[in-house]
């Protein structure tokens, strides 16, 4: 029933944009064609540039309209230390292995009017509010300001900021997307460091050439709800929701959203960028919560270089009666190389103090992977291997308990098609 609204949805859509400009412009009929894309639309999770594919457009280009498709398909293995697990209840060592489809979007991306730009997706994939993965429109009166409002990526950390599709390895940083972990059995409680799509409102830009920022105010739940349903601060008497900002410099122009595209090679730039945000009464309204990042992005030819570190402060609210705050960091670097036009070789190291800075002991992840991009038909093959190491922590509890919930080692074979 859903997949039936929604292409009802579609065709009705399409129906619409041709009747208007038909209406507009009796003599600008609109052209639909396979061709390749010079448009970028920044739609989050595939690159429109480079690429063949349909596009319509009326001739004068005031309107645009791109559909756009990405499925990942991907075999997966986990391997798990013995602690955590009960033996008595036969639980295995190998576990949330097998196949997998982390993203199965259809969506459409485009413009109109010459300064408004929109962007919908629905991740068939996923479930609930996630299901509806982005909507939005962006309103740009001048390349210094523009008006972003709807439901898109929060700006913070380039792993998050990265087209989905153009991702270096098929699987983001863990120590973004892993919980930290607290000292209170307070279930509520598992913040992680990244904060990935949400909705809201966005001012952003660039200015000088050099310099673009993003500044924005976000329900602060993530992307698994589409309702507005935060209060005001009992403790700042301010809107409980979260607000970020971003500032980047790149003195060569602004830097395309991948990790390295086989269509992409022949760039010479880099950027630095921070960007921070605070998250009021997160966690159903159990804590404040408190981050920062610093990114440094490089690509030059068939060479691409990143790294990042971030930083958290979890304090509580004042009716949890906790006087205590806590801190992580965590970090990565990693670097791509193309080996020919089409095998790139990927590696990642991660750090992360996940039971805070205070407490002995943190997390170290190295990876490797390749990348082949199969010519000609935009399928893209990615391997990983992850190993999850420990060190310096102060009780074998501790050693044991940093690493709860996540897998030792680490496999992924994936397959993406985007159109």
């Amino acid at each position: 029933m859903r997949k039936k609204f929604f292409t009802i949805g579609f065709l009705t859509l399409l129906h619409i944009c041709g009747f208007s400009q038909e209406n507009n412009n009796q003599q600008s009929p609109i052209n639909i064609e396979k061709t390749t894309i010079t448009d970028d639309f920044e739609n989050g999770v595939v690159s429109m540039n480079g690429k063949n594919g349909l596009k319509i457009a009326t001739p004068s280009g005031d309107f645009v309209f791109k559909p756009f498709m990405l499925v990942q398909t991907a075999a997966k293995f986990n391997y798990y230390d013995d602690e955590g697990l009960d033996k008595a209840y036969n639980q295995d060592n190998v576990a949330n292995s097998g196949f997998a489809i982390p993203y199965a979007v259809l969506g459409f991306t485009g413009k109109a009017f010459g300064h408004i730009t929109f962007n919908l997706s629905i991740n068939a994939a996923a479930s609930g509010g996630s299901l509806l993965q982005q909507a939005w429109f962006d309103i740009q009166t001048k390349k210094t300001i523009a008006f972003r409002i709807g439901k898109f990526k929060t700006p913070f950390t380039h792993a998050y900021l990265t087209t989905l599709g153009e991702t270096l390895l098929p699987v983001l940083p863990t120590s973004l997307t892993a919980s930290v972990i607290l000292p209170y059995s307070l279930n509520a409680v598992t913040p992680s460091i990244g904060t990935g799509f949400d909705l809201g409102a966005e001012i952003h830009g660039t200015f000088a050439k050099s310099f673009g920022y993003e500044v924005g105010i976000f329900n602060g739940n993530g992307a698994g709800s589409n309702i507005a349903g935060k209060t005001f601060s009992d403790d700042w008497h301010i809107p409980s929701l979260l607000y970020a900002g971003r500032l980047t410099f790149a003195p060569k122009g602004a830097v395309p959203n991948i990790q390295g595209a086989a269509n992409c090679l022949d760039q010479n730039k880099w950027m630095l960028g921070v960007s921070t945000s605070l998250n009021v009464e997160s966690e159903n309204e159990s804590t404040n919560d408190f981050r920062a990042g610093l990114e440094f992005v490089y690509l030059y030819h068939k060479l691409y270089v990143a790294a990042e570190c971030y930083f958290m402060n979890v304090g509580f609210t004042k009716r949890q009666k906790i006087d205590e705050s806590y801190k992580f960091m965590g970090g990565y670097a990693q670097i791509g190389y193309f080996l020919t036009n089409q095998l790139q070789a990927a590696a990642r190291f991660e750090l992360y103090e996940r039971n805070g800075i205070t407490t002995g002991g943190l997390l170290n992840m190295p990876a490797i992977g390749c990348n082949y991009f199969i010519p000609n038909c935009n399928l893209k093959l990615q391997t990983m291997y992850q190993y999850t190491g420990r060190t310096g922590h102060e009780t074998q509890i501790d050693r044991d308990n940093d690493d709860l919930g996540m897998s030792v080692h680490s496999a992924t074979v994936m397959l993406q098609y985007t159109f």
